[in-house]
């Protein structure tokens, strides 16, 4: 399927425009350039970090520490083996006494005590304890002496019960050890680990996630860490059987490798070999292409998509992620919420026991806004936004009166006992304080409600007005009220931010309770002051509601969001499947009947050829596992790590023959900072200028570098 899909679409093309100035040749990007440029350009094209120094350093050290050789006679051989296990560590127990078992693992821990020596040994079921008998099997007691953590061993021996007084009432094999007759050193660890696997967990101090990564291998060792891993499995694997066995879902695969869709963030590109100039999208999702799937009859579509996106990284983030993606035919939205509900309920019971409610509660999104200043509001706590603009409506107050003058809002959150925790110099200075300047506020008025009255803030107010400021907040004595005032977007933005510190810091969220909402109503678009156009809020594909058709700039979308724990755990919506609505949503956006057949045509086509209605959703799988796992942050969710930038030479590029537009003046001026450069700009004189100042700087060898790259970068 996913072969067929491709070979529909033309390849995605992005060629520039070229310029009637002479092209120069040059390198992708390169650092600056001082003493021998063209030995600089040779080692690489691109520069890209994937390491900070500091943990470059401590790399070096680490491998600095060598461990002596293992013990065993045949360690320092080259001699691979594999070696046939009759039984697993976390899986013996008291019916296995006196059973001879052969194990295999990594060594966990390691004690000698006296004449014995314990190893507790691990594989991915546990960990069982191994023990010596120095008399009978002197050559195990010997290897076992000399092994190290996290050495891979085979051990051959028999189950014992422990003494009594030696039971581990904490450990699922506790109860019984096996006696060592052989052990066999399999692989060993030859430089200092960077951390301890068994005890990283119960250490104080926690590790840095740079470490955790740059050492991910040893980090998912970890048992936490794979339960984490296996808990991923059980999720997917759960949701494959309930769509397929109860509902009738078809996995499809698409492309990976597509056209540039307007999906709201920056694509990955990959440079085509065959059609030089042309490039390649990795997908932000797969949106066109299930539509095009319930165009060709496909009744139920799902697929574990991987998705790209190129995003600023932060914790709940990250450039190639996972998501279910479905589409549905033929569904209103009710029976698509009803649906999705039910595999939500199901995954959350099966998996960690917890009862969702039935039905999921539901907001509009004007509703979030005005009550939570949120889209995806966090219910667990009931702090709410308040708008107070009638309430200071002709007050001399003279912020609140010019923001009212020129349009703004006035918006209050009352925090319960919050003057006794807040001082002064914390509002004004302080944490809070610098929570809502990150979020855009230029400062923070509040108010601390005494049992005297009101304080000066609001002494221009009537007892009338004062008293219906106190009843609107329900704010009683040393309650503090923050106020935020400006547009709606941005007082919405800072209080919502200034709610969940709040929260936090005064320990408001109750984190037993499970808060999870529908999001509905969308607006279709959302108004970009810096480009002076509309954009889709969702994307241009999402369906209007025919009740707002007149008027489609200002019309509410057919679309929903799911939140957990104020965390947008899935999202999706109704599709256009008309022709002509489609072309006047794309028109909306800014983007010409023109540009719509070059960019999707194959879309709109496939709109007159029978569409039906059809609708979808999809969840990032990451974010639906993260609320219930005690993680820092989503990448840490991943089994291996995903981002890991490289650096290429120029010898990489030339089969592409890039060419890609770019203000080359700008370009060197940051690139080299050279004073002769700045006179390009003024003088129009580009290509030439450029050349010379190049020739004198670095000499002919520097140019004849550049023009060997084939890689084109016009004016």
């Amino acid at each position: 399927m996913s072969l067929l899909l491709l070979r529909s679409l033309p390849a995605g093309a992005f060629r520039a425009r070229h310029s009637s100035a002479s092209h120069l040749p040059f390198i992708l990007a390169f650092r600056r350039i001082k003493s021998n440029p063209i030995a600089s350009l040779q080692r690489r094209a691109i520069f890209s970090i994937s390491a900070s120094a500091t943990l470059a350093s401590e790399t070096r050290s680490i491998s600095a520490h060598k461990h002596p050789p293992p013990p065993s006679s045949d360690a320092n051989t080259a001699a691979l083996e594999w070696v046939n296990r009759t039984a697993f560590c976390g899986e013996l127990s008291e019916p296995d006494v006196g059973k001879r078992v052969r194990l295999c693992g990594w060594v966990a821990l390691h004690r000698v005590h006296g004449a014995l020596t314990f190893v507790t040994l691990r594989d991915h079921t546990g960990t069982v304890q191994v023990t010596t008998l120095p008399d009978e099997f002197p050559e195990a007691h010997s290897v076992m002496n000399g092994l190290r953590l996290e050495y891979v061993i085979a051990v051959e021996g028999f189950v014992r019960p422990r003494p009594v007084e030696s039971i581990n009432r904490n450990m699922k094999t506790g109860s019984i050890e096996v006696a060592a007759e052989h052990v066999h050193v399999l692989n060993a660890v030859s430089f200092k680990l960077p951390f301890l696997v068994t005890t990283a967990e119960e250490t104080k101090d926690s590790i840095k996630e740079e470490i955790r990564l740059r050492y991910r291998c040893l980090d998912l060792r970890r048992p936490h860490m794979n339960s984490n891993i296996v808990l991923r499995h059980r999720v997917v694997k759960l949701i494959r059987r309930y769509l397929e066995d109860f509902h009738g879902f078809v996995e499809i695969e698409t492309p990976i490798l597509s056209r540039s869709t307007p999906e709201g963030a920056r694509d990955y590109l990959v440079p085509s070999r065959i059609q030089p100039g042309t490039f390649y999208a990795l997908p932000q999702s797969p949106q066109l292409f299930k539509q095009m799937l319930m165009v060709s009859g496909f009744d139920k579509y799902y697929q574990i998509a991987r998705c790209f996106r190129d995003e600023d990284l932060r914790a709940d983030r990250q450039p190639e992620f996972t998501q279910l993606d479905m589409e549905m035919a033929f569904t209103p939205l009710e029976d698509m919420l009803k649906l999705n509900e039910e595999l939500i309920r199901k995954v959350f019971f099966e998996i960690i026991g917890v009862e969702l409610p039935n039905p999921f509660p539901r907001l509009t999104y004007t509703e979030a806004m005005i009550r939570y200043g949120s889209d995806r509001p966090d219910t667990r706590f009931n702090l709410e936004l308040k708008d107070v603009s009638d309430v200071f409506r002709g007050s001399t107050f003279k912020l609140f009166a010019d923001t009212l003058s020129s349009g703004g809002i006035i918006k209050a959150l009352c925090v319960p006992s919050g003057a006794k925790y807040y001082s002064n110099t914390a509002l004004k200075r302080g944490d809070i304080y610098f929570e809502a300047i990150k979020s855009g506020a230029k400062g923070l008025p509040f108010l601390k409600v005494s049992s005297d009255g009101i304080p000066a803030l609001v002494s221009s107010l009537d007892l009338a007005k004062q008293d219906c400021l106190l009843k609107l907040l329900l704010a009683s004595s040393d309650d503090l009220i923050l106020f935020a005032v400006g547009k709606p977007t941005s007082v919405n933005k800072i209080l919502d931010r200034l709610r969940i510190h709040v929260a936090n810091e005064l320990c408001l969220i109750d984190h037993s309770r499970h808060s999870i909402l529908w999001v509905t109503d969308f607006p279709m678009f959302e108004w970009n002051d810096s480009e002076e156009r509309f954009e889709a809020l969702h994307h241009p594909f999402t369906a209007p509601n025919p009740e707002d058709m007149k008027d489609l700039s200002s019309a509410r979308a057919l679309a929903y969001d799911l939140v957990y724990n104020g965390v947008e755990i899935g999202g999706g919506s109704l599709r256009i499947y008309k022709r002509e609505i489609q072309e006047k949503v794309l028109e909306i956006v800014g983007i010409s009947s023109e540009q719509a057949e070059a960019k999707f045509g194959y879309l709109l086509e496939a709109l007159d050829m029978g569409a039906p209605p059809h609708g979808g959703i999809a969840f990032g799988l990451d974010r639906l596992l993260s609320p219930r796992l005690p993680l820092p942050s989503v990448p840490l969710l991943a089994p291996l790590r995903r981002w890991m930038p490289s650096s290429l030479r120029i010898s990489h590029f030339r089969p592409y023959k890039l060419s890609i537009h770019l203000n080359l003046c700008n370009f060197f001026l940051i690139q080299f900072a050279y004073p002769p450069l700045e006179r390009v700009v003024s003088s129009g004189r580009v290509v030439i200028t450029l050349v010379c100042c190049l020739y004198v700087k670095f000499g002919l060898h520097f140019l004849l570098d550049i023009y060997r790259s084939s890689i084109i970068f016009p004016e």
